[in-house]
């Protein structure tokens, strides 16, 4: 478990807290940036449990959060200038919306982290402040009932807990909506381009080298001229759909994400015909058609996890309906493309 971040003890009672500094080193922001490109995504977490932020005593507030350790630096770089406490439950690794989803930032989690951790003894009062996107995997009622802490939700963003503390615990309409602006959308990409990070070597090396095939053989002068630009053309479907899909995300038609990275394929497939890399027959270029939209749309359709577009039942329905679609497309265009490899039908 990752532990560089804490300063120091507190000695409350009985208890020794480790007191965190609300300030990111170096350290924090170079592993933030390799998170964001999932190099060691599901390792990068702390430890639960309570953590000091300044001089707590027991009137001061407790914040609650996951043990993703992004989150939680969040959180502590937020509380700058406070005495605070940050109640961090056991999330696995995830984030809170994402763990709220999955159930792992939940209720039970919570009581079960209030009552291993006395934290009846450390405070004198019965309040704790969960973010929003914590919402859907928490039953307050439960809380409450349970150990008698009643729930308070505070802002989406981090950033505007100091105001919603000076507002009296009073989140204004713009505290309580989820945007997902460009700049949002930006900072997710480099994880989806990172998704299929072995198969970014090994697909395109295995099209490089089948590209030779031909009615006489294998020829490796046709690798050569061919193999890089079926390279490229997986690439292009590739980044279509977890690039340009995110960035142009709200001016693309239809709601679907698998639908507009199918849409967006298209233009991309023609710009490379135009370009000559989609090969020199009609089944060819037909096949290059069909495995560039069905893998856009694929890679369009993942970033559904990070978005704030669509709900859980939404992607379940999505991907039931679009995955068999994108398969077979994936399937034919394959087979085309091989067949393409051992005939002359309709040179252009």
């Amino acid at each position: 478990m990752i532990s560089y971040f804490i300063s120091g003890q507190l000695q409350s009672g009985s208890a020794s807290i480790p007191v965190v500094s609300t300030h990111w080193t170096l350290r924090d922001r170079l592993d933030a940036v390799k998170v964001r490109w999932s190099l060691g995504r599901m390792s990068y977490q702390i430890k639960p449990g309570v953590y000091a932020i300044g001089k707590p005593d027991p009137s001061s507030r407790v914040f609650v959060t996951g043990n993703y350790k992004l989150s939680f630096d969040h959180l502590r770089r937020a509380l700058d200038g406070m005495d605070a406490w940050i109640l961090v439950i056991n999330t696995k690794g995830i984030n809170v919306w994402c763990a709220a989803g999955k159930k792992t930032f939940s209720d039970k989690e919570i009581v079960r982290r209030i009552r291993a951790h006395h934290l009846t003894s450390l405070v004198d009062h019965r309040e704790l402040i969960l973010p929003q996107l914590g919402a859907p995997g928490v039953a307050a009622h439960e809380v409450k009932r349970l150990t008698g802490f009643k729930v308070i939700y505070g802002p989406v963003r981090a950033l505007d807990i100091k105001p919603f503390i000076a507002a009296g615990l009073k989140a204004t309409p713009e505290m309580r909506t989820v945007t997902f602006s460009l700049k949002e959308r930006l900072e997710l990409i480099p994880v989806d381009i990172f998704y299929a990070r072995y198969y970014l070597i090994l697909v395109p090396l295995v099209f490089f080298f089948l590209s030779g095939l031909n009615r006489s053989g294998y020829s490796m002068d046709i690798t050569l001229t061919n193999g890089w630009k079926a390279a490229v053309n997986l690439a292009a479907g590739y980044l279509a759909g977890c690039v340009l899909t995110p960035v142009l995300l709200p001016y693309i038609p239809f709601r679907r994400f698998a639908v507009k990275g199918l849409v967006l394929a298209l233009p991309v497939a023609c710009l490379l015909a135009a370009n000559h890399m989609l090969g020199s027959n009609l089944l060819e270029i037909f096949s290059w058609f069909l495995m560039i939209g069905s893998l856009s749309s694929f890679m369009a359709m993942n970033f559904t996890g990070s978005s704030t577009f669509t709900s859980l039942s939404g992607v379940q329905k999505e991907m039931k309906i679009m995955f068999p679609v994108q398969l077979v497309m994936a399937g034919a265009g394959l087979i085309g493309w091989i067949i393409s490899r051992f005939i002359s039908l309709l040179p252009l």
